[in-house]
């Protein structure tokens, strides 16, 4: 792109990573050379996305060259912590779960990043009637650009515009009997249940009131007179309620448009640092306590409470941004849930996330770009 630019203006961002999704034809095709790919894939389709995502990963890099921005690739599957050795920017081509998956590395918040959707549904794809939907394409929710606007887009924040959010993520920590695991931030959700769909979860929850040092707990102001640990500090678990049900969904403000509104939620401000939980087919005793329990299905947890859970089922899993990052429950494992993850710095299309960044147009970030050829 040329236009509007003057020169002695650098680039702020000088060393990317670029993060690449594997596509679903390149992971069936390794299955097929074992022959255990399935009978009834439709390669043809499968192709066309594969090619449409290589074509953007081509023109994405030559845009780069084009600037004369440093980079490294690194396939999304191999990507470690040392890669983000000296980087300023992370860049996910793919989809969502590109962006979910990247994050998930950037457990300090310092570095931002930024989506790109791959293959996105066109005007055309949208007014078109199929028969067969494309259920391949991403929604994009978490992307900046896509292949169709990029250049413009990645000008822009290449050199100092662009519209940087920040956005709360989810802080988890499972204590076992002889260990207390830190989980990766959650940028969209978190879901707690058995590993079977059909099975029931058992669990307790409640909520955490730190102790101070020197003060005794009063076993009279819970249920159950529960006291526990985190990290070295004393709590006290009010309010605790039994609960089974077919498992609990955590989401962020960010989450609330994806598994939590699916399953029955309420949408959140974005600007919002509050969590949602919500549980999943409450099997509900008759009891005096009826109404309580009904309350207590969906709500908001603040910033400041601190959600505890006790897992009373034999297994049980947390699923954290979907399917593929997991972490395995025992029977009498605990659970502490807040806001306090850090928060991650991402960019984002006005239309797609409001709020929590500094907006600079295209054209005064244009204007601060050297001249092009």
């Amino acid at each position: 792109m040329s236009g509007l630019h003057l020169s002695g203006h650098s680039l702020k961002f000088k060393n990317l990573l670029v993060v690449i999704k594997q596509t679903a034809f390149e992971e069936y095709s390794q299955l097929k050379l074992r022959g255990q790919a399935p009978k009834a894939l439709r390669w043809k389709r499968l192709e066309q996305r594969y090619k449409a995502h290589k074509q953007c990963v081509t023109d994405l890099l030559a845009i780069f060259r084009k600037h004369n921005v440093q980079f490294s690739c690194v396939n999304r599957v191999e990507l470690d912590r040392q890669h983000l050795a000296d980087v300023d920017l992370l860049v996910a081509v793919g989809g969502d779960g590109t962006v979910l998956s990247a994050a998930h590395f950037i457990d300090h918040g310092t570095i931002p990043m930024l989506g790109v959707n791959s293959d996105p549904n066109t005007q055309k794809d949208q007014l078109q009637v199929k028969t067969k939907g494309d259920e391949r394409r991403s929604h994009g929710a978490l992307c900046m650009c896509t292949a169709i606007d990029m250049e413009e887009q990645l000008q822009t924040v290449l050199y100092g515009g662009g519209h940087l959010a920040s956005r709360t993520r989810i802080r988890c920590k499972v204590k076992g009997t002889f260990s207390e695991t830190r989980l990766v931030p959650a940028l969209n959700d978190l879901l707690v249940a058995n590993p079977s769909p059909a099975a029931v979860s058992r669990f307790r929850m409640g909520w955490l009131q730190e102790i101070p040092n020197g003060s005794r707990a009063d076993p009279m102001q819970n249920n159950y007179g529960t006291i526990t640990r985190f990290g070295g500090k004393t709590f006290n678990v009010v309010d605790s309620l039994n609960v089974w049900s077919s498992g609990m969904w955590i989401c962020t403000a960010t989450g609330s448009t994806a598994a939590m509104a699916a399953a029955g939620g309420k949408p959140m401000d974005l600007e919002s640092d509050d969590l949602q939980y919500l549980i999943r087919e409450h099997m509900i005793e008759r009891a005096v306590m009826d109404h309580y329990a009904f309350d207590v299905n969906n709500a908001m947890i603040s910033s400041g409470e601190k959600l505890h859970i006790r897992w009373n089922s034999q297994k049980g899993r947390i699923f954290i941004d979907g399917s593929h990052l997991t972490q395995n429950l025992e029977l009498g494992d605990e659970i502490y849930i807040d806001n306090q993850g850090p928060k991650l710095q991402i960019f984002t299309a006005d239309h797609h996330l409001n709020g929590g960044g500094k907006v600079i147009a295209p054209e005064q970030a244009q204007a601060m770009a050297p001249i092009i050829a």
